[in-house]
Parts: structure tokens; C-alpha cells; sequence
């Protein structure tokens, strides 16, 4: 799978998470990094679809934290903006539901890597063209095998 991606439109957001949904294992984190505006609940929603969530993939933002058990999968989909440190992520109990699931984590760089000993990293970017990008960035040799 190519690092870098332009996402010039919606469908090529919703494209790339169907994509990464093929790669995700039980027990993957996904760290989502980038602006307001940038893609973060689209991509994930591509992520739901391409495993099966029927439900709608919608922000967590002020719930924190939304569970979709439906897909092949279960997703765990969590906006960590409003956290103000790693105590508050241990609040969650994410760690409980890591290991069955993939935890997509917007906003959450340097504050959910924890969770994982290896994750993906996915950095969205908006220009000003209104197009988007998106860098992936492995972290650990699983990783780094997928994307290979």
C-alpha cells in the first residue's frame, strides 16, 4: 500500500479506510493526526464500512468514545480532544477492549500509543485547494510488513 495519499474527494477518504480496514488485525490501534476539517471522521468511517459496520459512524466528540460490534471487527472509534493527559485515557479503559477490537484514536497522538506496542499512524492534512492528504507511518515491524 503507497504512504502518501491525495484525497481529492470524500469517496477517496471512505476508499483509503476501506483499504485500511482490509490490512487491521484484532488488537491494532490507528492513531489519526491532522486539523480540524482534515478527514479524521471520514477516514474512519471508511474504516467502518470496510469492516462491516452497518451502523453510522459519526464523531465521538462529545461522548469520547463510541463501540460498533457489528462489523468483522468490532471498532472502537474515540476522539481523544477533549482528554487533558494520559490519566484521562486510562480512565476509559480502552486497554480492556484493545486486544478483540481496533481503536481508532482522532487526536490522540502522544497521548493513546500506550495502548499498543505497535501502531499506525495516519496523517491528514487539508491544502488549500480543499483537497486532502493523507501520510501513513508505521510504527513497529508489523507494521511496517503491511505496508510494505
Amino acid at each position: 500500500m503507497r504512504r502518501e495519499h491525495v484525497l481529492a474527494t470524500l469517496a477517496d477518504t471512505h476508499a483509503l479506510g476501506r483499504e485500511l480496514a482490509a490490512l487491521v488485525e484484532p488488537g491494532d490501534l490507528v492513531v489519526l493526526v491532522g486539523p480540524l476539517g482534515a478527514g479524521k471522521t471520514a477516514l474512519t468511517q471508511g474504516i467502518g464500512a470496510g469492516l462491516g459496520v452497518r451502523e453510522p459512524v459519526t464523531s465521538p466528540t462529545f461522548v469520547i468514545a463510541r463501540v460498533h460490534r457489528d462489523g468483522r471487527i468490532p471498532l472502537v472509534h474515540v476522539d481523544a480532544y477533549r482528554l487533558g493527559g494520559h490519566a484521562d485515557v486510562d480512565d476509559l479503559d480502552l486497554d480492556a477492549s484493545t486486544e478483540e477490537s481496533v481503536t481508532v484514536a482522532e487526536w490522540g497522538q502522544g497521548l493513546v500509543e500506550q495502548l499498543a506496542d505497535e501502531h499506525l499512524e495516519v496523517r491528514l492534512d487539508r491544502r488549500d485547494d480543499d483537497v486532502r492528504t493523507a501520510v501513513l507511518v508505521p510504527h513497529g515491524p508489523g507494521w511496517e510488513q503491511r505496508l510494505g
